[in-house]
């Protein structure tokens, strides 16, 4: 029988640096940040029915909306819910030129 030795373990701190240091969780983790920011800029009232939903080409956000009159609602508000993104989008260093707003992309959490 083959004696196994025990020495080739990988600490824990290397393997979160390693992860750390892969662009896409960067990536990830810093967008992750930002979205929980959206409930001090679309204020209490947006934010029970309405969430980040995901970033797509060109420093767009999705916002998925409990339906379609948050959705309207939220696009009169666009210009001034990226001004009030601005210091956020700063800290983390990250750009948005653009929010769209789905009602399409809406899961209501309770029920799952």
């Amino acid at each position: 029988m083959k004696k196994v030795l025990y020495t080739d373990f990988v600490t824990s701190e290397s393997l979160i640096e390693e992860l750390l240091d892969n662009k896409e969780i960067k990536k990830a983790i810093t967008r992750n940040n930002l979205y929980k920011f959206w409930h001090k800029v679309a204020g209490e009232k947006f934010a029970k029915k309405s969430k980040p939903y995901s970033m797509m080409g060109g420093g767009v956000m999705v916002i998925a909306c409990e339906n379609a009159i948050v959705a309207q609602e939220l696009t009169l508000r666009k210009f001034q819910l990226i001004e009030k993104f601005q210091p956020y989008l700063k800290s983390l260093k990250m750009n948005i030129k653009d929010l769209r707003f789905d009602p399409k992309k809406w899961v209501n959490e309770e029920n799952d």
